[in-house]
């Protein structure tokens, strides 16, 4: 009787609405926050500072759109450089390629923005290093970690679009006449970006959510301007709650531009091109417009020039030492490419080697495990720290979040609304929120609702559950829609129910196909252990943070340590990811340029 009326669309609207409604009033007249709660603290003029702090938070807005716009194109350019390389012969542009791409992929963000604001600058000489410390070297460090970060991944975005590509295509275009970048900008890319859209629009929203980590370096984004009104008017929650609406209005936003970009590339016939192709249409007008003056300018100028498909022995001859010319060219831009990659080598170990790299061998046991000088029993687990700290905080997270990531996946492709609605929810405001974010809002708040302290590690690691969880989720949802919708149809037509149904037929499947996806998802995770610095754990990051603080004049030794034993750990993941993946997935041929 109660599934009966349960299935009933109204009435699951109406179960949700009653449960809304029953929590706004536990939550807003019964629930003890032991807070008070100002929201006017965001529109009016505060009396003690004479300044309306909620125009501080748009103007950390602000900021935060400045880095994603620079970052994110930048970051563009990085990946179709390097995707490009990846799939090159010539194997001194491969191997730094394959290089920059495995290491920037399998090193926290957190790590490299340390790198690039304390470190990198200690190698320049003092005349640059003065420079740019005038020149708001906090903004433009934080742009280039964002770029050099972001762009590893959009290389391999790209280099998984060019490989799509069938290799007809490319063989076709040859046969025709077209010459290596004509062939790239006429056949491959446009065809290979409109199938790599959708991942390089995640790039893009994950690129506006790391630039809250620019807060670390002193950048005033929105992240940091959200902090700052905390600390001087102790009203967190209100200015946590009004930077988690503008981070989630603004994944919105990039969310509609993209779809946008997506319906424009479509091919569709004009009877069914709805309101929305027309929108897109007239939004990217101007960008077209664009793109044919730079592609085109002496066709604009002087015409297109009308040439006879027949040469004359003139011109076969100029043609000929054209070619000529044309090989010795790139032979002599491949020599000049690895002289300058062997001096830029020669001279990097010899700056390397000159530096003081004793002092991480003294200090090795400290970033490893970390242990108090005095250690007793009431310390937290044993004391540890370091990448001890890091591998078992990961290590918990990834074991809870696989959980809630199989519940809330099944739950948001549950056809009753009551699970799916609150499910669909909880995705969307995670993944639209920085995981920084995250954090703070368990650090604390959680601590109000449950009347309990959390030690900071608890803090961090529920919250790295809680963001991983709506990852997975997704990718569940993913594996289990992959799954063709007769095996459901045949289970069914057996006498299984759902629950029997998605343990021995659906979910075997579909979670061999989400292997590579969920192992990918546990690097990430591991990598984002580093983001627990900013509420005090005792993790790699914020070891490493304490030891530069304390030696003062080390900082490019213990940030490329930390670096590289990031590395090995991402690495070790990645090798395995790329295992399976190889083994679960159909051979398929490649496209190299």
């Amino acid at each position: 009787m109660l599934r009966h009326w349960l299935e009933k669309r109204w009435i699951q609207f109406l179960v949700l609405a009653v449960m809304a409604v029953a929590g706004i009033i536990y939550w807003g007249w019964f629930f003890d926050f032991g807070y008070q709660f100002d929201w006017r603290v965001l529109y009016e003029v505060n009396a003690t500072y004479g300044e309306n702090l909620g125009l501080k938070l748009l103007s950390g807005l602000a900021v935060t759109l400045e880095i994603t716009l620079i970052s994110s194109c930048v970051a563009l350019a990085l990946g179709t450089l390097f995707g490009l390389g990846r799939l090159s012969h010539f194997r001194p542009v491969y191997w730094i390629s394959t290089s920059y791409v495995e290491f920037f992929r399998n090193t926290p963000l957190l790590v490299q923005l340390f790198f690039w604001y304390f470190a990198f600058p200690m190698i320049l000489p003092e005349g640059i290093r003065e420079w740019i410390f005038a020149h708001n070297f906090e903004f433009w460090s934080a742009t280039l970690g964002l770029s050099v970060y972001t762009g590893s991944f959009m290389a391999e975005v790209i280099r998984a679009g060019l490989q799509s590509i069938s290799k007809g295509l490319l063989e076709a275009a040859y046969s025709s006449g077209l010459t290596y970048f004509q062939t790239l900008r006429t056949v491959i890319l446009p065809l290979a970006f409109r199938a790599i859209i959708p991942p390089l629009g995640s790039e893009f929203l994950n690129n506006m959510k790391n630039s809250s980590l620019a807060m670390v370096v002193g950048v005033a984004e929105l992240c940091w301007q959200s902090q700052q009104i905390e600390s001087l008017t102790f009203k967190g929650f209100e200015a946590t709650t009004a930077a988690t609406v503008l981070y989630l209005g603004l994944s919105l936003a990039i969310s509609a531009v993209l779809n946008m970009v997506n319906l424009r590339l479509q091919v569709a016939p004009p009877a069914q091109r709805s309101l929305a192709y027309r929108v897109a249409d007239v939004f990217f007008w101007p960008f077209e417009v664009c793109w044919k003056a730079l592609a085109h300018p002496l066709s604009l100028l002087f015409g297109t020039r009308r040439q006879s498909l027949r040469y004359s022995p003139f011109r076969a001859a100029l043609r000929s030492l054209r070619l000529i010319l044309q090989k010795a060219l790139s032979l002599l831009l491949k020599g000049a490419v690895v002289a300058v990659l062997v001096y830029l080598g020669y001279e990097v170990l010899v700056g390397v080697s000159r530096l003081n790299w004793s002092i991480v061998g003294q200090n090795i046991g400290t970033l490893l495990i970390w242990r108090f000088p005095q250690t007793g029993e009431e310390d937290f687990l044993w004391g540890l720290g370091g990448l001890s700290f890091s591998i078992l905080m990961a290590v918990i997270a990834i074991s809870a979040s696989f959980g809630i990531g199989l519940l809330v996946g099944l739950g948001r492709m549950a056809r009753n609304r009551i699970f799916s609605i609150p499910c669909t929810l909880y995705i969307e405001i995670i993944r639209g929120t920085p995981l920084i974010m995250v954090i703070f809002w368990v650090y604390f708040f959680l601590p109000i609702f449950i009347h309990t302290y959390l030690n900071v590690f608890w803090s961090a690691t529920i919250a790295l559950t809680l963001f991983t969880g709506a990852y997975l989720a997704e990718i569940v949802r993913g594996g289990i829609q992959n799954i063709p919708a007769g095996q459901f149809e045949a289970a069914l037509s057996t006498g299984l129910n759902y629950y029997r149904t998605m343990r021995y037929i659906i979910l075997p499947q579909a979670l061999k196909q989400m292997i590579p996806a969920i192992v990918g998802q546990f690097i990430a995770i591991f990598k984002d252990t580093s983001l627990a610095y900013v509420i005090g754990v005792l993790e790699l990051t914020f070891v490493a943070q304490g030891l530069n603080n304390r030696l003062m004049i080390y900082p490019f030794e213990i940030y490329s340590t930390v670096a590289v034993l990031y590395f090995l750990c991402c690495y070790s993941m990645s090798l395995v990811a790329r295992r399976l993946e190889r083994r679960l997935s159909p051979e398929k041929v490649l496209l190299r340029l």
